[in-house]
């Protein structure tokens, strides 16, 4: 703010008329190109929004008021819809047209700024650069804005865009009863969110979402760390000295690496279903008719519930997950495992350490500096794992009403409940107001464990 009292106070006549349009100050030094640019900018922007965004900022506080409608015009006796508004239309157009005003203000100051560095640099008699010479400068000095330029759109069309719509979504009521353009939605401030934490006899949400938040996190820190330490085991077993044929064994578990992850989590499941190839194996050895006996099999089932039934299926996902996951740890722990020098671990054998003290003391540090971004994008990652809870319970159903109520299901992720509230239920409002939660939560971890992993005070430990 100073700085811009400062240029209005000694600013001359070229950079006061800056604050109109904008490309008067690089005219009147010279640099029409740039002056040209950035009037045709200012000249874009405002057409763009008071032709197109501003229609629908304005409407943002109500979302519209005008419903669809279909009359019979007498003059053609042909259907006609009238002039109607479409919220979620006005949403979306509304946040990028408040996101183009945000970046023309950024821009418009930007640009007042360095029209004044233009000024004070002739009143020194300093060399202004042509615009040749700026573009000389985006390669060279400059070359970190050439190289942010396109990620940094990227992020906005792809990231910042569709968080704040979400967002926005939350404190709407938009949901099958409120579809556009038929019909209107509406903000309705923090309902759902008190929605979602609400159980009665009718509303069960915040019965299932406090139970789904559980699970969630007790799915994503063993998906995480029974592929990880058994990647790491496995790796080690391979290394050993006394195991022969290492290239063997490592080539049988990159088979399943090679095969795509949908296709061997839907084989799997089909598998380990109710009539699976797995539960007429345990019917012929009579395994089915032991676990009746031993109360782990309800006695009116001629099957074992491996992946229909609350508990059966929380485990088998889990022995599943460590099946598709283990390879996948096992060749990034056996090149981190080659990379520990064989000196170090020769030296605390003759000091007397056991191979399990070398484990603890040595080889884990070392696999937990070197991986830990990676844990910690992995436990991210199995937080939003969709592919493996939805392809293996895809036929799941629950028994519970509770859950039903919520359109939800006893193995369900956040991510996996908030996928069928909106494909199979339309209902926007509470999916938007789950992926918040995911999204705090998400970053909440991320941020934790990097600044505690990666704290960068540690390197001189492993060099």
């Amino acid at each position: 703010m100073k700085k811009l009292l400062e240029i209005c106070k000694n600013g001359d006549a070229a950079t006061r008329l800056s604050m109109i349009i904008m490309g008067a100050g690089y005219c009147a030094r010279g640099q029409y190109a740039k002056g040209i640019i950035m009037t045709v900018i200012e000249v874009l922007f405002f057409l763009f929004t008071f032709r197109f965004s501003w229609q629908y900022i304005c409407k943002l506080n109500t979302l519209g008021t005008v419903q669809r409608e279909e009359y019979l015009d007498l003059t053609t006796l042909q259907k006609t819809v009238n002039d109607y508004d479409n919220s979620l239309l006005i949403l979306l157009c509304g946040i990028i047209g408040i996101l183009f005003i945000a970046a023309f203000i950024a821009l418009y100051i930007s640009n007042l700024r360095a029209v004044y560095e233009l000024q004070k640099q002739e009143s020194e008699g300093k060399h202004i650069n042509s615009f040749r010479e700026d573009c000389r400068e985006l390669i060279n000095a400059k070359f970190h804005i050439t190289l942010l330029t396109l990620p940094g759109i990227g992020v906005l069309l792809v990231n910042i865009i569709p968080i704040l719509f979400m967002i926005a979504i939350a404190f709407t009521n938009y949901d099958m009863n409120h579809q556009p353009p038929t019909y209107l939605f509406t903000w309705v401030g923090l309902d759902n969110f008190r929605e979602l934490f609400t159980s009665t006899s009718t509303v069960t949400f915040g019965y299932a979402f406090i139970r789904i938040l559980v699970w969630t996190l007790i799915w994503a820190f063993l998906a995480t760390f029974t592929t990880y330490f058994g990647g790491i085991l496995l790796a080690k077993l391979i290394n050993d000295k006394t195991v022969r044929w290492k290239k063997m064994w490592r080539s049988l578990f990159v088979v399943t690496i090679a095969i795509p992850q949908f296709v061997t989590l839907l084989l799997v499941g089909k598998m380990f279903g109710d009539y699976g190839i797995v539960n007429s194996i345990c019917n012929k050895i009579g395994l089915t008719q032991v676990l009746q006996n031993l109360g782990l099999v309800g006695k009116g089932l001629s099957y074992i519930p491996f992946l229909s039934k609350p508990g059966w299926a929380h485990v088998m996902i889990v022995l599943i997950n460590i099946w598709v996951g283990v390879p996948y740890q096992m060749l990034s722990a056996t090149g981190i495992l080659l990379n520990i020098p064989e000196e170090q671990l020769e030296s605390a054998r003759i000091d007397g350490a056991n191979e399990a003290q070398i484990f603890r003391k040595i080889t884990m540090p070392y696999m937990l500096f070197v991986t830990g971004p990676s844990l910690i994008t992995a436990f991210i990652g199995n937080i939003n794992n969709f592919n493996v809870i939805y392809l293996l319970t895809s036929d799941y159903v629950t028994g519970n009403m509770r859950y039903a109520n919520s359109n939800a299901k006893e193995v369900d992720l956040l991510v996996t409940w908030l996928f069928t509230l909106t494909n199979d239920y339309s209902n926007y409002k509470m999916a938007s107001v789950i992926g918040i939660y995911v999204f705090v939560l998400c970053a909440v971890f991320t941020l934790i464990g990097f600044t505690r992993m990666i704290a960068g005070n540690r390197e001189e430990e492993f060099q």
